[in-house]
């Protein structure tokens, strides 16, 4: 290639890459379609992952296999990169059946490939699959293949699960891979779903004494850990510390207080971000609302909605308005909880539904305990639950003719009770 030639590939890599890092995807591909169509411009192994990761953006199939065939004829399949792209490119495009099958056809395999192949089984919850892909690897694995398989385990959660995520980083630090900042994150939700104060613990210890550069993401992760596990001083104690903190920082430590039903600290925290001058989102406010709804506090989780909708001017979400109905369901404000849900934008969820009809039966109502019932027998037809919660609230108010009638409507749908639940309804003598 002459001089001139590589300047100008050079020149046109640079813009590539900066289309695709900064979403011009459209305009990623036709810039590479200008360079290959130039015949005096031959690709290097740079060029095609870039436009890969747009045709996965883009999920456009066919120009991934259009891809694969200039990759072919360049004679640049060979490379990690080329090929680990090639196969993220085709399970995002195509199916994870495609790429396993591009995946083993490669003679030759490194780390990068494997970890591409393990990654699309994780995402696509195929664990098992991604497990016997990690078990076969005839390269040594990295800390990605590690960070891989463990924050896998860890999201999918259950204890078994979090307790193998945690293990496995433990075989990660005896094969002399020490984990990193992606390890520490991938274990929080491990120690969170086993309630493992001393593990998080140990994570925190290790990320200070290997001198882990920790961002607000560690730092957020953290508070939310210690948050999870009761440790709420420790919590506070990490987020004082962090230097940087943006309203995901904030966002967990108030999640933390309102887990444990310290209403009035978050609503505090809450008004100490906004003098920090943080703009609260939409997950804030699920916190906010939540801490009202457990302690009961209908008012102010009405002003809150109404400061989230009015003063930032943000949308509220399905789950912000069923948790509405939940704080004013709780507080027996059965009439208004019914008026949120008619006039939700969107079609009410079976979380608000199901919040209005067990505050009927705390509270006697059967008349809304007979709307809700109703759409809920539709939404969720198979959850046996509602209507022997609707029969209860017959029974209680001496219906018990209507009772009878759900039970019946029960048995011609063929819902069978949860194992270990009973009908209970009594007869009239």
């Amino acid at each position: 290639m002459r001089p001139c030639d590589h300047q100008r590939l050079i020149s046109y890599t640079k813009q590539l890459a900066a289309d695709v890092n900064q979403g011009r995807h459209d305009q990623a591909l036709t810039r590479f379609s200008q360079m290959f169509a130039s015949p005096d411009l031959p690709l290097d192994p740079f060029v095609f992952p870039l436009a890969l990761k747009s045709t996965a953006f883009l999920r456009l199939p066919l120009a991934v296999c259009a891809i694969h065939a200039h990759v072919f004829k360049s004679g640049v399949l060979h490379n990690p990169h080329v090929a680990s792209s090639l196969v993220a490119s085709y399970g995002k495009c195509a199916s994870v059946t495609h790429a396993r099958k591009l995946f083993d056809d490669f003679s030759q395999r490194n780390a990068v490939v494997w970890n591409a192949m393990m990654s699309l089984y994780c995402h696509s919850n195929d664990l098992p699959s991604a497990l016997r892909l990690f078990e076969l690897m005839d390269v040594p694995p990295t800390a990605s293949s590690y960070n891989c398989i463990i924050a896998a385990l860890a999201e999918l959660g259950g204890s078994s699960r979090s307790a193998n995520a945690i293990e496995l980083c433990r075989k990660m630090q005896s094969a002399g891979i020490k984990p990193n900042l992606v390890t520490t994150l991938a274990l929080f939700p491990a120690c969170v779903g086993m309630g493992a104060l001393n593990s998080i613990k140990e994570i925190h210890g290790f990320a200070i004494r290997n001198r882990i550069q920790p961002n607000s993401h560690f730092g957020s992760g953290l508070v939310e850990a210690y948050g999870r596990c009761g440790c709420l001083s420790h919590a506070r104690s990490v987020f004082d510390q962090m230097e940087e903190r943006d309203v995901v920082s904030w966002s967990s430590l108030v999640s933390a207080y309102a887990f444990h039903g310290h209403a009035h600290s978050a609503m505090t925290i809450f008004k100490h971000m906004e003098l920090d001058n943080v703009r609260p989102d939409g997950i804030m406010f699920l916190s906010i609302l939540k801490a009202c709804s457990h302690a009961g506090l209908a008012d102010e989780a009405l002003k809150y909605f109404g400061i989230m909708k009015e003063t930032y001017g943000l949308v509220a979400s399905s789950d912000h308005y069923s948790c509405l109905v939940d704080v004013l369901s709780r507080a027996g404000r059965l009439k208004e909880a019914y008026e949120v849900i008619m006039g939700m934008p969107m079609k009410a969820t079976a979380k608000a539904w199901g919040a209005l009809l067990g505050a009927c039966r705390s509270y006697g109502e059967v008349g809304l305990a007979e709307i809700a019932g109703r759409v809920l027998f539709e939404i969720e037809p198979e959850n046996a639950g509602n209507f022997v919660l609707l029969a209860s609230i017959y029974a209680g108010a001496g219906k018990f003719e209507e009772a009878e009638r759900v039970r019946m409507l029960m048995e011609e749908r063929g819902i069978a009770l949860n194992p270990g639940g009973s009908w209970v309804a009594p007869h009239s003598s």
